[in-house]
């Protein structure tokens, strides 16, 4: 253990170094930033009472605080922990910086796993939820996907009338400024002139075209994968509205902050929330400049904290299962057994990389001065989405079932594994370095590219639980990756699908693409390519793709484990609401943050319609 955090002591140095530089470097360029920190200042005439009170100006929260203060006769209080997006957030280019650990994140780490991680430190997943105005969406690798339509059928299956594909479809397009070029067959799939652009990659390079190249010859189409099927392969689609990031503290927040009813205070961390001998949610009590404050809530409480953070608040303020707040000294206000539990986060298999000896697209041009000219002056160019190519998949690679229905997503980047020389990755996802290096060092110099093949709907169940019941301890999290079986013959078989598209003479007479076929530690023993080694390789590289859902989840009241109702109000208490990934019965079937866009504008009517300021759908 403590060679390890040796290890990680030159990285830790250089970035307490180059954060700052860079900072100073951007302040002076970017002046979204300076007009954001203005207006997300602390407002002069900060009150104690509102009607609503928000915790948590992440993705949720931020569209939450917007929408409900369009209602003039309603003061809504915007409380969030971290603060105020620093410079190089706004530059697409540069979100490779918001990955690092402690860097307007929380620095969580799951409990060690017992059937996975074997080659990261004390088998222990790093999940850098984010800590800023704007959450994930402020951090984000800004790659849009809603999900599976099958995916929300299966949410108003499972009891929650109106979250059926067709009713979230609204929502979706809602929110969206979709500026893609449209068919007749997928126009009714996407919006124009919603807050949050959605810019599609038009202009594939050739690793990408090679990509989608392979696709077709095993015979999958080239998709539109937030139009009405998900199967097959496709160019990126960004949140990226001209030139600079597109995160809900920026289209919603920013235009809504000059309000006078709402109140945004950042740097404040919120420590529980209170209730009334009637269990009704009365306010919160948070911190704000080394002092202790209350705030009062007339109507109601929404917790928005993120599927980490928000079971944390509910705990620490007496809702969840009695035994486990019992055990921590925490008064019991509600029985609630589902708090924390049904965690379900996508596992990622890293390392899949590729060499080529053919000339290959590489990132140079984008630092050239020319670039960097064009980024500045004109928020165009190679900074204005992330660096190099990407790409995804979506297959099916389990028999049985819908076979529209795919279970795997993968990620095409544009390098190989060892493309930092070992600085950064080690350091962001807790490998082992000393393993790490033994297999990505012979990659050293070396063009090519790297697949991440991550699994959509794990079946494998976690939770989320107190450390102890002082507010400043983390959570103890455990994902309780590769619990359950069937994840692991399915992540195997989407590797041997993913063998075959490296194979593809897309790749291997274009690029004479090779794959890096080093045994990986920890499992030479096994025969390379074999069912056991691709199996082993997964115990020893899957670990977190930071898509953390489900702690609180939506259920009808005959559900043990379900937290809110379709309302999303809290059981067994009243005032009090949860609005954010965590309320996902099951995780989407992709990316996760345009989900928690549908849910927080949808949250949104559903308050509008419960105080009877709404008089129609979407209003």
């Amino acid at each position: 253990m403590s060679f390890n955090m040796l290890s990680f002591l030159p990285t830790t140095l250089m970035i307490a170094t180059l954060l700052p530089v860079l900072r100073l470097g951007l302040i002076s360029l970017m002046q979204e930033s300076r007009r954001a920190d203005f207006r997300f200042s602390r407002p002069e005439a900060f009150n104690h009472d509102y009607d609503f009170i928000i915790v948590g100006a992440g993705t949720a929260g931020s569209v939450l605080a917007a929408r409900l203060s369009e209602v003039k006769g309603w003061r809504v209080l915007l409380l969030e922990a971290g603060g105020t997006p620093p410079p190089e957030t706004y530059v697409p280019g540069l979100v490779g910086f918001n990955y690092l650990r402690g860097n307007i994140n929380w620095n969580y780490v799951t409990v060690p796993q017992k059937h996975g991680l074997k080659n990261f430190v004390d088998r222990r997943a790093t999940i850098p939820h984010a800590r800023v105005v704007g959450g994930g969406s402020t951090t984000n690798g800004m790659v849009y996907v809603r999900g599976n339509r099958r995916d929300f059928d299966h949410w108003a299956d499972l009891g929650n009338p109106g979250w059926d594909y067709e009713s979230v479809l609204y929502y979706f397009k809602k929110f969206e400024d979709y500026r893609g070029y449209m068919t007749p067959h997928t126009a009714r799939f996407h919006g124009r002139g919603g807050p949050i652009a959605i810019t599609p990659d038009t202009k594939p390079g050739k690793l990408t075209q090679a990509f989608l190249d392979a696709g077709k010859q095993l015979g999958f189409d080239t998709i539109d994968p937030n139009a009405e099927e998900q199967m097959g392969f496709a160019k990126p689609d960004y949140t990226v509205c001209d030139g600079i990031r597109c995160s809900t503290a920026w289209a919603y927040l920013l235009p809504a902050a000059s309000r006078p009813n709402l109140h945004i205070l950042h740097s404040a961390t919120v420590l529980k929330v209170q209730f009334n001998k009637k269990k009704k949610a009365t306010g919160v009590v948070y911190t704000y400049r080394g002092k202790v404050v209350e705030a009062r809530a007339e109507r109601e409480v929404i917790v928005s904290a993120g599927a980490l953070a928000s079971p944390k608040v509910l705990l620490l303020s007496g809702i969840g299962a009695s035994y486990h707040l019992q055990q921590h000294g925490v008064k019991v206000v509600a029985d609630v057994a589902g708090v924390g539990q049904n965690l379900q986060d996508h596992l990622g298999v890293y390392g899949l990389t590729w060499t080529t000896q053919s000339t290959s697209p590489t990132m140079d041009n984008a630092f050239s001065l020319q670039a960097f000219s064009q980024y500045i002056h004109h928020r165009k160019g190679p900074w204005t989405k992330p660096l190099g190519e990407y790409a995804s998949a979506f297959l099916k690679v389990t028999e049985g079932g819908d076979p529209y229905y795919p279970d795997v997503q993968l990620y095409l980047s544009p390098a190989v594994f060892n493309m930092d020389l070992g600085f950064f990755i080690p350091h962001i996802y807790n490998f082992q370095k000393t393993k790490y290096m033994e297999y990505a060092r012979p990659l050293s110099g070396k063009q090519g590219f790297t697949i991440i093949m991550y699994l959509m709907r794990p079946k494998s169940r976690g939770g989320v639980f107190l450390r102890s019941k002082h507010p400043n301890d983390l959570p103890l999290i455990d994902p309780n990756y590769l619990d359950h079986p069937q994840d692991l013959k399915t992540l195997v078989n989407g590797i041997k699908q993913l063998m075959a598209l490296g194979n593809t003479t897309a790749f291997r007479s274009r690029f004479k693409a090779k794959f890096h076929d080093m045994p990986v530690p920890g499992c030479e023993g096994e025969k390379f390519g074999s069912y056991r080694y691709w199996g082993c390789y997964v115990q020893h590289m899957a670990s977190s793709f930071w898509h953390p859902t489900s702690t609180c989840k939506m259920g009808p009241s005959s559900d043990p484990l379900a937290v809110v109702d379709y309302r999303l109000r809290v059981r067994e208490v009243s005032g009090l609401r949860v609005v954010d990934a965590s309320i996902m019965p099951v995780v989407v079937s992709g990316n996760t943050n345009a989900a928690t866009l549908m849910i927080a504008e949808k949250a949104a009517d559903l308050i509008k319609e419960d105080w009877n300021e709404l008089t129609g759908h979407g209003d």
